[in-house]
């Protein structure tokens, strides 16, 4: 008896390759990774952004970059096809995201944070979220610097989630909207 419900196998999942990936329309977000220090969130975050079309990925200060063996465990190739750049400073990528028409929030707990379920954006606007370091988060003078912060709500004991599912939930709501 054939299951409705069987697995599919990869090659039935039919999904498109690098270079029509890397041609394709993406969605106008941009990720910023502000000295994230574990290899294996850099990488689910590479996946994640492939998954939903991101249309680039900045990595910033201590974050490590590709090509990297630890960055491809968790990526499984995501680092060949979402486009990506290094910035030394977070400060000058978030000001060249600015200067280039882009909506900057930061991914953080700040004092007028808005809670992500209540966020509102414009359709036709391009967005950039960071994302901070696993212990300290993303640095108060790049928040200062941001149009805003968004925060995750939380229901349980714990006051933070691990950067790459933070990165997970937000970019998943932003494809939603703005697909």
């Amino acid at each position: 008896m054939t299951s409705r419900r069987k697995k599919l196998k990869v090659e039935e999942l039919n999904r498109i390759g690098i270079e029509e990936f890397q041609a394709a329309k993406k969605i106008p977000l941009v990720v910023v990774l502000d000295n994230v220090r574990s290899q294996n969130n850099i990488g689910s975050v590479f996946r994640t952004c492939d998954a939903f079309r991101v249309e680039e990925i900045l990595l910033c200060g201590i974050t490590a970059t590709p090509p990297n063996a630890e960055i491809h465990k968790t990526a499984l190739g995501a680092e060949d096809s979402v486009k990506w750049r290094y910035f030394h400073e977070t400060l000058q990528a978030v000001d060249e995201l600015k200067s280039s028409g882009y909506t900057v929030f930061s991914v953080e707990q700040t004092k007028n944070s808005i809670s992500l379920e209540h966020l509102q954006i414009d359709k036709p606007g391009k967005y950039a979220l960071v994302l901070g370091h696993e212990v300290h988060g993303v640095q108060q003078e790049v928040i200062d610097v941001s149009d805003g912060s968004i925060e995750i709500p939380q229901y349980g004991t714990k006051h933070s989630l691990n950067v790459s599912v933070a990165a997970g939930i937000v970019i998943w709501d932003f494809f939603k909207r703005l697909k």
